[in-house]
This record gives structure tokens, sequence and C-alpha cells, in this order.
């Protein structure tokens, strides 16, 4: 018989849709039945819930797309298959931070600034940024973990580089706004806040066709005011002069000229100006401009390029870094290193960071800078930071590397709410004492800092859930700057690998002069000195782990004894015989005189017999065998 409809008609369609009741009804029945229990053996904290979607792997990884669902939009996933993406478009307003200055005219501007928190912007902006380097790393950013993956792990921007690469404030109120700004509200900001007229606010984002203006016209118009302008224009000029810095540098979008109007409703009451989270709208904004460039499609990448620049500098010293030798403590990190384009191609740079270990990075480069600014305990803050409307994880869990712990399995990521709950969020961050990550799950610390130590099923679950090479071998061009690195993995001998991470370690402590503690000078000799001798930690986290020497009979013991220097014996001195008493010393043979102070030859005699002819030759072939010599 055919099925019946909802109006009582008989219909040889197929069966309709099933109404609310009778899926409630059937979540009631399959709550009744019993779930069956999981393996616990694989990833215990990675198991799916019975409602994941099973989805396949990606050539060249990740096997389980558990973690990276969106990895076949990812431009990794274009380039292992051939295609290639040129080096991206930088957006950097470095060099023209210098085209608005705060000289002496300008006093009372230049107050307002230092009490808002933003002033350190204003000096460690880099003018130049590398495009191959921000490109290759922008390749290995995955938008689900807001990490770098990277062959040996996951590393990310946390909120204690930002506060030691650009000393804002990480600390404060969220920035929230409610809405997209419209045109019309915009006008409105700019006549309230920075006093222009209806038709000059009208002009300008028509001309920007958004709620924007141009940088341009923010310095046209209000960098001439002085001191001795009104009050009232001082006070339009430092908001825009503010609006100017953020449009610059923490909030570059890629329009490369113009900055939301939205964001001078901040500056609203200049006395609350340093009360922001300035550092965490930062890392929130441009974590969302390195998922957006992740893109295949995308050419172009913005955010404040500084933080990303310097800290790639101080993980990655041994590759990318130019240090200022006169830099002091007290200053932001980010002046520490002088910007430069590197020379290599993004090529080659792709093919450095598939050689990359975890003896080349820097895990903890900020040891000698806690003497001027400590630890700050909001960089364990595990949930979402946010900028507006921008939302984007945070997860300290993933990296705990950079914190001197050993790395663990991290649980799943979590997905970001929704704009319209960012009152949640902000709940959410005033209580962020309450949201660190606690003893437990930040499990053990390294036995010295700076070692990048991972358990040892970390690396066999991370290949399974990550693309760690970006390219197959038949892609790369074997170009490298390193002639030793340029050899094939199977033709480099283990020797040769022990000895580039041992000398990795022992620059790395040259370098640190003698500001660094002893703790970590003598962990870092004895890190070195395992590694030679074949008994490294880190082996169990590798693939294919070194095997130890033969003189091991024994096991290592779990806790090593610090670096002591060896002693040397040096052997007796070897016994010279007497000569023989019958020794003669060999003739005195005495060289004839050069040619310049020879004496001159005697007349010759004319009563003295004719040389013979045999004599002349043998004196003449004498004389152009001294002349060759």
């Amino acid at each position: 018989m055919p099925p019946r409809t909802r109006g009582g008609y008989t219909s040889t369609a197929p069966r309709r849709r099933p109404t609310g009741s009778e899926r409630r009804r059937r979540v009631q029945l399959r709550e009744v039945e019993p779930v069956p229990d999981r393996d616990p053996v694989e990833h215990p904290q990675h198991d799916r819930d019975e409602t994941d979607e099973v989805l396949e792997g990606a050539p060249g990884g990740p096997i389980d797309r558990c973690i990276l669902r969106s990895f076949h939009k990812h431009v990794a996933a274009k380039i292992w298959l051939g295609e290639d993406r040129a080096p991206l478009k930088l957006v950097n307003h470095g060099a023209k931070l210098q085209l608005w200055v705060l000289d002496a005219e300008r006093s009372r501007i230049s107050e307002t600034v230092q009490r808002s928190g933003l002033a350190p912007l204003i000096s460690c902006s880099h003018r130049v940024a590398s495009r191959p380097m921000l490109s290759a790393f922008c390749e290995r950013w995955q938008p689900e973990t807001t990490t770098f993956h990277l062959p040996f792990g996951e590393m990310t921007i946390t909120l204690d580089d930002v506060a030691s690469i650009l000393h804002i404030p990480i600390t404060g109120s969220m920035i929230s706004f409610s809405l997209p700004l419209r045109v019309d509200d915009a006008n409105a900001l700019l006549v309230e806040l920075l006093g222009t007229t209806d038709v000059e606010a009208s002009r300008e984002t028509e001309q920007c066709r958004s709620p924007s203006v141009r940088l341009l016209w923010l310095r046209e118009n209000f960098s001439t005011i002085t001191d001795v302008s009104s009050a009232d224009d001082i006070e339009f000029a430092t908001r825009a002069f503010l609006l100017h810095l953020v449009g610059c540098t923490l909030f570059a979008d890629k329009s490369a000229t113009s900055v939301g109007v939205v964001y001078l409703e901040l500056f609203r009451d200049l006395s609350m100006v340093g009360r922001y989270a300035w550092g965490a709208a930062c890392l929130a904004f441009l974590y969302r401009q390195l998922t957006t460039a992740t893109r295949f499609e995308v050419r172009q990448l913005g955010g404040y390029l500084t933080l990303l620049q310097a800290w790639i500098y101080e993980h990655f010293p041994e590759m990318f870094s130019s240090p200022d030798l006169s830099y002091i403590e007290s200053r932001p990190r980010a002046l520490r290193w002088r910007p430069h384009v590197i020379p290599d191609s993004l090529q080659s740079v792709r093919e450095r960071l598939d050689r990359l270990q975890s003896s080349d990075v820097c895990c903890e480069p900020y040891v000698d800078h806690r003497v001027e600014h400590p630890f700050p305990d909001i960089a364990w803050f595990s949930g979402c930071i946010k900028c507006g409307l921008v939302v984007e994880p945070y997860h300290p869990e993933r990296v705990l590397r950079q914190f001197g712990y050993i790395q663990t399995i991290p649980p799943r990521p979590f997905a970001p709410p929704r704009p319209e709950r960012s009152i949640l969020l902000d709940q959410y961050w005033e209580r962020w004492t309450d949201h660190v990550l606690t003893d437990q799950s930040r499990g053990r610390r390294c036995q010295y800092s700076g070692s990048g130590k991972s358990v040892a099923e970390y690396m066999a679950w991370y290949d399974r859930i990550s693309h760690r090479i970006l390219q197959p071998p038949h892609l790369r061009s074997g170009f490298t700057t390193d002639a030793r690195s340029s050899l094939p993995s199977h033709t480099a001998s283990t020797s040769d690998s022990r000895n580039a991470r041992a000398l990795t370690l022992l620059r790395r402590v040259i370098s640190g002069g003698r500001q660094q503690s002893g703790d970590y000078f003598w962990g870092a000799l004895n890190e070195a000195h395992s590694i030679l001798v074949g008994s490294d930690e880190t082996s169990a986290s590798h693939s294919t782990p070194s095997p130890a020497p033969a003189s091991h009979s024994t096991p290592l013991p779990a806790t090593r004894p610090f670096f002591s220097p060896p002693t040397f014996v040096y052997p007796p001195p070897a016994s010279v015989d007497p000569p023989p008493a019958s020794y003669d010393p060999p003739p005195l043979i005495v060289p004839p005189p050069p040619a310049s102070v020879a004496p001159p030859a005697p007349a010759a005699d004319p009563s003295a017999p004719a040389p013979d002819s045999t004599t002349c030759t043998a004196v003449y072939v004498r004389s152009k065998r001294k002349k060759k010599t």
C-alpha cells in the first residue's frame, strides 16, 4: 500500500522527513541502547565522538583528519600535489610611522600616547619584512589548532611572546564590538571624535568604499597640530594619531592604505585607553590573517608582521636572525634584531623547514629577559581571544615546550563560538585565573630550559594527524646554503647529525654571553655531551632513534649528572736514543753566493789554453738551471 501523506492522500514518492517529535523519540530510544566501549589503546586523549564524520586522509598527511578537518583547502595540500604559489605580498607600514613624529612641539600628544601603553609600537616596528621567510611559515599554519606544524611538533605565538617582543599590555578588557560598523555610523564617529565636517567624513568613506579612512588622510589633516593649538584640536589629533598607530601596526589589514573607523570608538575616553588587552587583540587579529592566507587563492598577508618576524628571529636564531649587539634587556625584544631580507628563495626556505629538528629551535628565548619582565601567568590561559568580531582559540597546551615543559599529546582543539556570544567570552576572559592550565595539565618540566623535549608516544600521534613535510622528495630542488645539510638523509651519517645538533647547542651557549644562568649553561653542555656519546633523551621522539654506543652496557640513569670537564692525562715524553760513538756529522755544504753579489770574473790570461767544449757545455747547462730555479 502506498504511504499516506500529511493531507491523507496516497503517493508513491519517497518517505517524508520525520518531524521534530519523532526525532526526539528516536533520540530517546538511542540513549537507552548500550554504547560499546571505545578502544583505549590508540590515542586515549583523542578518541572520536560517535557522531563525528570519518574523513579520509590527505596525500602526504594527515592520515587522520580528525584535527585538521579543512586541510583539503589548505595551500600545503596544493603544494604537495605539485601546484606552487608565489611569495605573499606583505602589508607592512613600518616606514609610515616615521612620517608622523611626536617631537618636542607635540609633547601633550606624546604624554597621552605614553599613558596608553602603545608607545613601544613606535620604535620597535620593523621597516623591512622578508617575503620568503614569512610566506614559508604561513604555509605551515593550521587554522584548527592556531599553531605552526613543523617536522618535530607544533609551535605558535603566545601571549608571553607578545609581551616580551612588543612590551604592550596583554591583560585588561577585551576589545569588543557589538555589530559591524555601517558607513553612516562611521561618518558620525568621525564628526564626533575627530571634529571633521559631514562633507569631509562622507567624502573620505566614499573614497575608501568602506567604513574606513586612509592613513594618508589622517597624516595630512592632523599631523600639523602642535601644543599651541586649542585643547579640542589636541584631543582630536591624539585620537587620530592613535588610530594611525594601530592601523599601521596591530590591525594592519590587506587594504594596505586604510584603517577601520570602528577602532576610533576605543579612543573615546583617552584616559581609559590603557585598560584594554591590546596584546591579546593583536594576537587574535594576526591569527585570523594567517588563517586567511592559508587558502591557495590568497596572495596577501596582513596583521602585525613585526610580531611574526621577531618571533621567528627569537625561536630560530641559527636560521634567519641577525642580532643587534647594542641591545639591552630593558627594551622590547623586537629591537634585539636587525630586520633584513634573507637572500634565500621561497623554495629554499621550504626545504630548510622540512629538514628542521627540535635541536635547531630555541624554545625559551627569554631567559635573560625575565629579570626585567617576569613571565606573565596569563600566558597559561586556555580559551578564546578576540579582537572585535574576530574570535580565535588560544591553546597553550599544544606548545608546552615553549614554556619549558615536556610536550605531551594535547586534547582536541575547540572551535571558537560565534561572535554573537562575545559577551560570554568577555566574562570568560575577565576570570582568566579560573581558566589557566593546571599543574596536572602542564605535566613535567624539562631538566633545563630550552631543551624542547616530548614524550615518547608524541611523534607517533603527531605523524598521524599532521602534515609534517611540505613537499615530497621528487619536488625538492636540493638547494641549500649549507653544504653538509645538502646531503640526502640516506647518505648523512649518524655522527654528522649528532655533531650538528651538538654544535647548535654550543653556539646558543656562546651567543648567550655572561648573562645566562649557570643551570642553563651547564645543562646545555651536558646535553651536547650526551648527544655526542649517543645518549640523547630526544632520540625517543624521533622516528629513527640513533643506537646507543657499545660502551654503555648498563642503562643510563633517569637523571643525568651535570657536565663535568674531563681530566686530561698527558703521556710522558718519548725517550731519545743517544747518537752512536762512531757518529760522523754530514759534511757542511756551503751554497754558492747569489748572482747579485758574485765577485767579478778575473781577466782572461792570453797564455792559458783554450777551454774544452765539454766543459763549456756543462757550465752553460748549470747556469740555465740556476736561472730556472
